[in-house]
């Protein structure tokens, strides 16, 4: 594939490693300092674009790459408020979009075995649920995108939590969200069920950014010859 890297930060030098060792080809690197190379004449080279760029460029390096007829692997964060919009287009216009919160496929089992727990934990009102998630000083959004989409499978399946609440929370009806910034911490993010009696956690812990990369270029891989919305469910239940 002819890749084409909107946001050419520590992932986008980590998705380009991984995409060479696959045999793809980057064909264009998009960051801060050349955003004016960002045309749709230059996405149009690429087979494939793969955004992590920053919020607030996310949303229009989607929409270019749609005016390009080029897919795009999204894996920015903190832009959602404009997601529905993003879907409903890609799907009137006959474009191709993958979006994930986290594209690591550590993550995604800990997605699935979160909805699973919270489905049981549900029965047992003498515990309550809290959130936690660490991440580098550099992250610019909080909380993460991953905990966002922890935080709303807990609330879908744990009837007793209404709303997330970020650090404090004032009624036992909201769920309290812990935000951590520190040093150079890939992503860390904790659940924990807390009764009188006893505690139970789970815990994913990410060593490096290698898994997220890897995600993102199987990401890309899987969207080839396809159109419409896809997410890393749709990439799983596949293999």
């Amino acid at each position: 594939m002819k890749i084409a890297l909107l946001g050419y930060g520590k992932m986008g030098k980590e998705i380009e490693k991984i995409a060479i060792a696959r045999n793809h080809e980057i064909v264009l690197k998009i960051d801060i300092d050349n955003t004016e190379d960002g045309t749709v004449e230059n996405i149009a080279k690429a087979n494939v674009a793969i955004d992590f760029s920053v919020p607030a460029s996310a949303y229009n390096n989607i929409m270019l790459c749609f005016n390009a007829n080029v897919p795009i692997v999204c894996g920015t964060t903190g832009w959602l408020d404009k997601f529905e919009n993003v879907v409903e287009y890609c799907r009137k216009n006959n474009q191709t979009f993958f979006y994930a919160p986290n594209y690591s496929i550590g993550v995604n089992i800990f997605f699935r075995l979160n909805r699973y727990l919270a489905n049981l934990m549900d029965k047992f009102e003498n515990y309550n649920v809290e959130l936690k998630e660490t991440h580098h000083i550099h992250k610019i959004d909080a909380p993460s995108g991953t905990a966002l989409e922890l935080a709303g499978d807990l609330l879908k399946f744990i009837n007793r939590k209404t709303e997330w609440k970020l650090n404090e929370v004032n009624d036992e009806s909201e769920l309290k969200i812990e935000t951590i910034r520190e040093g150079e911490v890939p992503g860390i993010h904790e659940i924990k069920y807390e009764s009188k009696v006893d505690t139970i956690e789970i815990k994913h812990s990410a060593k490096n950014r290698i898994g997220l990369a890897t995600g993102a270029i199987l990401a890309a891989e899987f969207i080839q010859h396809k159109k419409g919305y896809f997410n890393m469910d749709h990439l799983m239940d596949a293999h």
